[in-house]
């Protein structure tokens, strides 16, 4: 019987995924510990990991193909959104935003599982519409999808989640095999719409706000230090790090939240290029398998779900990265596993755990066929 249990459990995790995971779990843990006294973030994150690696292995063996049903995509829709407009009108507000349900010691952010709930509600939409994807309504339709939970988030206001959101809408766009000239028209009309108002609409005090957000180091006094820190603390890494424990920008608090939004910098200063080049391999190992899982999908649904499961790592890894280097404006974007937080890792855990559940029932068909009939050839 164990040896049946143990044969389950072997075929329907994915064991490079897992690992190339759990290694960065380890990565984030050795980061925020300060080695010295008891560190609170470090004893948190430990429970947290050990709830979220339960939640990844109970998923894996759900039939999650009761997703495929439209009424209870749009219940657990209907649901997530409910909990965004309470969590609007009566939630805590933490360093000037609502995104958070209070319990004791513990936080709850719904925002984070939310974006899950996105990828479900239009890797479903667009599954359905397959045979008639290349219509202009399907990005119109699916964007009011992504748009009520996008400004329910922009509101709280939580710009990283709102952005997440909104690549993710893009990415799965782009993935579903809409028109790409209906795609580009979109996005042009948003452009102009933009440059119309920087031209016409917007004060100097608020253009200069902008230019501040977009490129923090023009105030490096003030709503650039964080954003300067972080350079100086990547740049002091230089290509082998100054060592485990011995981040001076983080360790000596110079680096303000460096176990959550600043943690690649943290990493990076105490492991160098080298840690900052392993850390790339890990992540590109982890949406290497994502994709691999994600094309052996039963259906269109799953391989959407797949896909959209990517481009959510891939746009938490490149905004997180972009901001702690100072390409990107400071959004307060997590970067997957390594950072610091609860919601953050339930979210990733319970996709990948989605992900895997989905890989139990796969067709294993050879490669091709399942790209072409995801492309209808």
């Amino acid at each position: 019987m164990t040896q049946n249990i143990l044969s389950k459990i072997s075929g329907r995790i994915d064991w490079v995924l897992f690992f190339a995971s759990f290694l960065l779990l380890c990565a984030g843990l050795v980061t925020m510990n300060s080695f010295v006294d008891s560190n609170p973030f470090f004893d948190k994150q430990i429970i947290w990991i050990a709830i979220s690696l339960g939640v990844f292995f109970l998923f894996s063996f759900i039939d999650f193909r009761f997703l495929r049903r439209t009424g209870v995509l749009i219940s657990i829709f209907a649901f997530f959104c409910a909990l965004l407009i309470i969590l609007l009108l009566s939630g805590v507000i933490v360093k000037g935003a609502k995104s958070w349900f209070s319990f004791g010691s513990f936080s709850f952010q719904p925002s984070d599982p939310m974006k899950i709930v996105v990828i479900l509600i239009l890797a479903k939409y667009f599954s359905r519409r397959h045979v008639e994807i290349a219509h202009i309504r399907h990005i119109l339709v699916s964007g009011i999808y992504a748009l009520i939970p996008f400004l329910l988030v922009f509101l709280q206001p939580d710009f990283g989640s709102a952005i997440i959101i909104f690549f993710l809408w893009i990415g799965m766009v782009a993935v579903s095999g809409v028109s790409k000239k209906h795609l580009l028209l979109v996005v042009i009309a948003v452009a102009l719409a933009l440059g119309g108002l920087w031209l016409f609409a917007f004060e100097d005090y608020q253009k200069q706000r902008i230019i501040t957000f977009l490129n923090p180091l023009t105030d490096i006094s003030g709503a650039g230090y964080n954003a300067y820190q972080s350079t100086i603390a990547v740049g002091s890494g230089e290509i082998f790090g100054k060592g485990i424990g011995y981040g001076t920008q983080s360790r000596l608090k110079f680096l303000p939240e460096y176990q959550t939004d600043f943690i690649f910098a943290a990493f990076v200063e105490e492991w160098g290029f080298v840690g900052a080049i392993l850390l790339f391999i890990l992540f590109g190992v982890v949406i290497w398998r994502i994709l691999a899982n994600a094309m052996l999908g039963a259906t269109n649904f799953e391989m959407l779900f797949g896909m959209g499961v990517a481009v959510l790592f891939i746009s938490h890894f490149i905004i997180h990265v972009g901001m702690n280097i100072g390409l990107l404006p400071v959004t307060g974007t997590t970067i997957p596993f390594l950072s610091y937080g609860g919601s953050h890792l339930l979210t990733e855990f319970m996709g990948l755990g989605i992900l895997m559940g989905m890989r139990g029932y796969s067709k294993a068909v050879h490669r091709d066929v399942v790209h072409n009939e995801f492309l209808g050839i």
